[in-house]
């Protein structure tokens, strides 16, 4: 069981809320009674003071009041005798990220590639040998999002990962991709160097005169470069009128 216990209103209502939402059972003391015998986790915040029975196996965590989500993802994780967090990411515009302890979905995100990189340092810091686990679609994408790692990733076959969604599940493939991307292995590795194909930099060159005035279009250098990831579209289209 987890143990709520601290006179810091603000970690009480975050932990508890999310503790709520999430379906876990848990209970409440006021700092100073006795801690109940099923208690394995106790969550508190950093100005707790507790004489814990080095005896016994509750573990202590303690919650930022900025970030209560953190503290219950530590207390489940301890909960499930410390399973590994693994980060599994299914890459495009809108990268999927599922976190996972051992076999456990504790956080799932959708959000802009600019963003992926710091969601996914964010999920790892202070993790102990967590892993990355990129799909291997989406290949630009996803070359782009491992440079902005400062972490090895695995790459992962993502074959067969995007499952059937049914009705009123719009936009939840990206995530339970990556859930099963999580789920698989893959090969080590630092830095993905890909190659544009001329389809790709010619999908490059349409959305610059989408997004231009003018209908102009940047040349092939500057595509390739929005292909690695060295400068967005917006960035090709000032330096091509500045030509």
């Amino acid at each position: 069981m987890i143990v709520v216990a601290t006179e810091d209103f603000e970690v009480y209502h975050g932990v508890v809320t999310d503790l709520r939402e999430r379906g876990v059972e848990f209970t409440t003391v006021e700092p100073g009674d006795a801690i109940p015998e099923r208690a394995r986790v106790l969550v508190a915040s950093s100005d707790d003071e507790f004489e814990l029975d080095t005896d016994t196996d509750i573990e202590r965590v303690e919650a930022d009041p900025e970030e209560p989500r953190r503290a219950v993802d530590r207390a489940l994780a301890t909960l499930r005798d410390g399973g590994q967090t693994i980060i599994g990411v299914d890459p495009g515009e809108r990268p999927g990220i599922a976190v996972l302890s051992g076999e456990s979905v504790v956080a799932a995100f959708h959000v802009p590639l600019a963003d992926a990189a710091g969601v996914i340092a964010a999920e790892i810091d202070e993790a102990t040998d967590p892993v990355v686990r990129i799909g291997d679609g989406a290949r630009l994408k996803g070359a782009a999002l491992i440079d902005d790692l400062d972490t090895p990733v695995e790459l992962v076959d993502e074959t067969g990962t995007t499952p059937y969604l049914g009705t009123g599940t719009r936009g939840m493939g990206d995530v339970l991709a990556a859930v099963n991307i999580a789920r698989r292995s893959g090969d080590r590795i630092r830095e993905r160097t890909v190659e544009p194909t001329v389809g790709e930099l010619d999908v490059i060159k349409a959305r610059s005169r989408e997004q231009s005035e003018g209908n102009r279009e940047i040349d092939e250098g500057l595509a390739r470069q929005v292909a690695a990831g060295e400068l967005t579209i917006e960035e090709a289209l000032a330096e091509h009128r500045n030509r």
